[in-house]
């Protein structure tokens, strides 16, 4: 059980069986009355985003959740596979559970997969992946403004905002929480 003094961003809880993780929350202490905690909580199987707001000193249940290191494998259809690198089972994730993972996968990628009651829910990425850059217009001499950014399309299909001096045919890094550009690769 976590009470509410432990909230903090990214804590996995549990809300009537249904395993949420806190998007944002804030403690307040108003003049009169007790304190209370408001809360923004994204589901990890339906991936909609709720309200709710705690009393200070509630309690709430952590899911039963286990994270297995996984290998993704390959994408068929709206299911991506995967495979346990303990005991080589593959299992498939939906495209909706992942929730925007798919832009920056690629095959053999090792990932960290969450499983809630012995079923997967959704897959963490490392915090940065290396991709190459498919498509993007050249940068134009005269195009130096600082913070000067163009689109580029990676090599998974996924398309984010680059520096002009970045060419197709490189290889970048890429920050998968934010999915923002990080640096070139050399």
């Amino acid at each position: 059980m976590y009470s509410t003094s432990e909230f903090r961003r990214g804590l996995k809880i549990e809300i009537d069986g249904e395993p949420f993780f806190i998007q944002e929350f804030q403690h307040v202490k108003p003049g009169k009355g007790g304190a209370f905690v408001r809360t923004k909580l994204k589901s990890f199987i339906t991936g909609n985003v709720i309200d709710r707001t705690f009393k200070s000193g509630d309690k709430v249940d952590r899911p039963d959740m286990v994270e297995k290191e996984m290998q993704y494998l390959y994408q068929d259809g709206d299911n991506f596979y995967f495979m346990d690198n303990e005991t080589y089972e593959q299992q498939f994730i939906n495209i909706e559970q992942l929730q925007g993972a798919e832009a920056f996968l690629q095959e053999n990628v090792q990932v960290t997969a969450l499983f809630h009651n012995q079923k997967p829910i959704a897959v963490e990425l490392p915090n940065f992946v290396e991709l190459t850059v498919t498509k993007t217009d050249p940068g134009f001499k005269g195009d130096t403004a600082s913070g000067a950014t163009k689109p580029a399309t990676l090599e998974t299909g996924a398309t984010i905002q680059v520096p002009l001096f970045i060419k197709e045919g490189e290889k970048i890094r890429i920050d998968t929480r934010t999915g923002e550009y990080a640096e070139r690769v050399r």
